[in-house]
């Protein structure tokens, strides 16, 4: 039988009872249709799973005996940063998630001239809130025991005027060098612009602050598969994809 593996935002012990979240204890008592003493695996963030035993089940209410703590799938041992103008519901979902299965150690959406996506306050707040649930959904189904870093979005200019802590590539269609011939040291900050792509003021922008340019090959890749497919690339180079 699989074992179900769930998010939990709460500190999590051996020898710990726990009650799960409305949402979350519906979900494994009415969907997935967890039974009294049923093993699950939950995991909060701290880079290990925990096997947990299913000691309690009621209308909207369901507990857990924390039993043990386990290794959990290795984290890449190569940093990247995805850099991703923001695109429109389902194409960003579609990065976040690709992106987070992938091995991401983090993502800072950034507002183009060209983004159309415009969040005011409110929002934005709900948007990053639904954001988190699509990282955690994809750890719970990909086996990552950390979740990816969420930076608040930002304008580009304000992004390329920070002070690097990795290689920062903007990944653009047309030019010579390729991603995958860049050396990879600790990782890098990989920047993938608007549907629209970059407009010529935010180019020399980039170029101004030291922001090299790499290509993933001879065809031209929508926003929401640009970032992922540059992600497997240095994976499967450098990282952990055989």
């Amino acid at each position: 039988m699989r074992i179900h593996r769930i998010f939990t935002d709460q500190e999590l012990q051996p020898e710990q009872a726990i009650e799960l979240p409305e949402q979350t204890a519906h979900y494994l008592s009415r969907v997935l249709r967890v039974t009294l003493g049923q093993r699950v695996l939950v995991f909060n963030g701290d880079g290990f799973d925990y096997a947990a035993d299913v000691s309690r089940l009621g209308r909207g209410e369901l507990g857990l005996q924390v039993q043990a703590r386990l290794p959990a799938a290795a984290e890449s041992p190569l940093q990247l940063t995805l850099v991703q103008a923001i695109s429109r519901g389902e194409r960003m979902d579609l990065t976040l998630q690709k992106a987070t299965e992938l091995g991401v150690s983090a993502i800072q959406p950034v507002i183009t001239v060209r983004t159309e996506v415009r969040l005011k306050a409110e929002k934005q707040k709900r948007r990053m809130e639904h954001w988190r649930r699509v990282l955690i959904a994809s750890c719970e189904q990909s086996g990552r025991a950390r979740i990816p870093e969420l930076g608040e979005p930002i304008e580009l200019w304000a992004w390329a005027q920070q002070e690097p802590g990795l290689s920062r590539v903007a990944l653009l269609p047309g030019v010579s060098q390729s991603l995958a011939s860049l050396a990879p040291g600790k990782g890098f900050e990989l920047l993938v612009g608007p549907e629209g792509g970059f407009d010529d003021q935010e180019l020399v922008m980039l170029k101004q602050h030291g922001i090299e340019s790499a290509s993933l090959g001879p065809r031209v890749l929508r926003t929401e598969t640009a970032g992922p497919a540059a992600i497997a690339i240095l994976q499967a180079i450098a990282g952990d994809l055989a």
